[in-house]
C-alpha cells in the first residue's frame, strides 16, 4: 500500500510540498501513506471521522480541538496538502533553517506560527482574544472533573490577570507571546518525524 500510495503522489507535488512545509521527501511519502490508510472515504480528503480514529487524538482532552485546527472555517474535508501544512507547525525547527533567506517569508515551524497555532487551540471563537469563558473551557477540558469549578475559575482569573496588560479581560496573541516567551516552544510543540 505504501508504494501504491506515494505513487498517486506526482513528484512536482512532493517539491511543491517539501517548500512550503520543510518535510523532506521521504518524510511526505510516508506520511502521505499515513494520510491515505487514514481516509476511510477513500476520496483523497479526512474528514473529523478519519481523525477520531487515530488514538492518540482519541485519548488527547484536547484532541477535538486539535482536530479541528486541521480544517479551514466551514470545511469538513482536508486534503494531503492542508494535512501538512497543518503538522508542518509540528516539525522540529533544524539548526540550518535558523539562517534562512529572509526574503523566503516565514516558515510553518517557526516560533510565531506555533505559538498561533497554540493560542488558536485556546481562542475558541475565533475573535483573537482568549476570554475567560474560553481559558475555562479548555481548563476543563484538559482536567476533566479532577478539579472543581471554583478551582477552575480561580487558574483562571490568576492567568487573566497575570498576561492581561491592557485591562480589557482578556488575552491577545501579543499577550499570550509576552507570557510565554520564557518557555520553549519550538521544543513543547514539535514532533521528530522521521526522515
Amino acid at each position: 500500500m505504501g508504494s501504491r500510495a506515494s505513487s498517486l503522489l506526482r513528484e512536482e507535488d512532493i517539491e511543491e510540498i517539501k517548500k512550503e512545509t520543510g518535510f523532506s521527501h521521504s518524510q511526505i511519502t510516508r506520511l502521505y501513506s499515513r494520510f491515505h490508510s487514514l481516509d476511510k472515504g477513500e476520496n483523497g480528503a479526512l474528514s473529523r471521522e478519519d481523525f477520531q480514529r487515530i488514538p492518540e487524538l482519541a485519548i488527547n482532552p484536547l484532541g477535538d480541538r486539535i482536530i479541528n485546527a486541521f480544517f479551514p472555517e466551514g470545511e469538513d474535508q482536508v486534503n494531503f496538502r492542508g494535512f501538512m501544512r497543518t503538522l508542518a507547525h509540528f516539525r522540529p525547527v533544524e539548526d540550518n533553517e535558523k539562517n534562512k533567506d529572509p526574503d523566503a517569508g516565514e516558515p510553518l515551524n517557526s516560533r510565531s506560527n506555533k505559538l498561533l497555532f497554540a493560542f488558536r487551540l485556546y481562542d475558541l471563537d475565533r475573535d483573537d482574544k482568549i476570554s475567560r469563558d474560553e481559558l475555562l473551557q479548555v481548563l476543563r477540558m484538559m482536567v476533566g472533573v479532577n478539579i472543581s469549578d471554583e478551582q477552575l475559575g480561580s487558574i483562571a482569573d490568576r492567568t487573566i490577570q497575570e498576561a492581561d496588560t491592557n485591562g480589557d479581560m482578556c488575552i491577545s496573541f501579543s499577550e499570550f507571546i509576552k507570557v510565554l516567551e520564557k518557555v520553549d516552544v519550538e521544543q513543547k510543540m514539535s514532533i521528530r518525524f522521521l526522515h
